[in-house]
């Protein structure tokens, strides 16, 4: 079954074009990339989302930050790379992909040993390829290890948005719906709307609509009322950052789906790659959870929805703890309790990047 999966980053000559998902599914619109400020605002507006997406734009957006400093002195143009990676890199705060991707860009050029500007910006061209590149690899191997998850017959829940538009190639926890439907394994997906932005119901039923997947919308507060009546036998959520300790943090409204999976007995997995581990926070407890405007949550659609002056929270995230966690589907493997140890164990490498 060959599936119609769409493209959220393409980088063309030096050109970056971002797929607007603040725009979908009503209408489907590329928008190029022309300053690195337009970028910075395309994370930050969430045109582009889902942490590796956010990294490899912003890695080609660095591209397009220091391109018209090429006939500047070496140490003049080696400071606005850094200059630049830092303003990208305080886009958004609680995915890690962001600063994994500056940080990465910044090392290459600090030890590249080029004296030249333009071969400078040539290897940083490549980095952000391969970088690009890197996360296509992974989604297919998540895809392949998570998919085989998914038996004949299953239904399976997911939140917010991990699909292809989350990332450069099959998204990492829809990646294993992909494979099973590739395989020809039937199965439902049901998709929570994932208020207030409502990318459950915006990107992940339009994304697998469009791939001839069989999915099922329903609001967030329906998972329960689901679960309880054996609809639901697996769920796959994507994840913006994993503490050292296996701690997760992804979307508002994952921790509580992951809360009632735990009361149904049904297992709770999340799809990360490697890129997505953060070795250097140790818990959920001390990642920095975004807090956005407050008019996300007194409105639906562009219709207003509570009273003038009415008090809002608006956490853009939540951090399930690692006890209900089911596994962690990772390039090399499901990693599985206890975290800290299992983590570090399959990815004895990562921890000094």
């Amino acid at each position: 079954m060959k599936l119609k999966i769409p493209e959220a980053i393409r980088w063309s000559g030096d050109d970056l074009f971002l797929l607007d998902q603040t725009r979908l599914p009503l209408e489907v619109v590329e928008e190029k990339q022309e300053t690195i400020q337009q970028v910075w605002d395309s994370i930050k507006q969430l045109k582009v989302r889902g942490a590796p997406a956010i990294g490899i734009s912003a890695a080609y957006g660095l591209l397009i930050g220091i391109r018209d400093s090429l006939d500047q002195p070496f140490d003049v143009f080696i400071k606005r790379v850094e200059e630049q990676a830092a303003y990208l890199d305080g886009a958004r705060p609680t995915a890690v992909n962001l600063h994994w991707a500056m940080t990465r860009m910044v090392n290459v050029s600090r030890r590249s040993g080029i004296t030249a500007t333009k071969e400078l910006y040539a290897l940083l061209e490549k980095e952000a390829k391969a970088i690009d590149s890197e996360d296509k690899f992974l989604c297919q191997k998540l895809g392949e290890i998570g998919g085989a998850l998914i038996k004949p017959g299953m239904g399976v829940l997911t939140h917010c948005n991990a699909g292809a538009i989350a990332t450069s190639g099959l998204g990492t926890a829809l990646a294993a719906m992909y494979v099973a439907a590739e395989k020809g394994v039937p199965f439902k997906v049901f998709a929570d709307e994932t208020r207030p932005l409502l990318q459950g119901a915006r990107l992940t039923s339009w994304e697998l609509q469009q791939a001839g997947i069989d999915v099922t919308l329903i609001t967030d507060n329906m998972a329960g009322h689901l679960m309880s009546k054996g609809l639901i036998d697996m769920v796959i959520v994507g994840t913006d950052r994993v503490a050292a300790n296996g701690d997760v943090a992804n979307k508002i409204g994952t921790m509580s789906v992951a809360i009632l999976a735990n009361y149904f007995n049904i297992p709770f997995y999340v799809s990360c790659p490697s890129s997505t581990i953060d070795f250097k926070t140790a818990s959920g407890d001390d990642i920095e959870i975004e807090e956005r405007n407050g008019e996300e949550v007194t409105s639906f659609g562009n219709k207003r929805t509570a009273p003038e002056g009415i008090q809002t929270r608006n956490p853009a995230f939540d951090v399930t703890p690692n006890r209900l966690v089911t596994g962690l589907i990772t390039e090399k493997g499901i990693v599985t309790a206890p975290y800290k140890e299992n983590l570090i164990k399959m990815f004895p490498n990562h921890q000094s990047v």
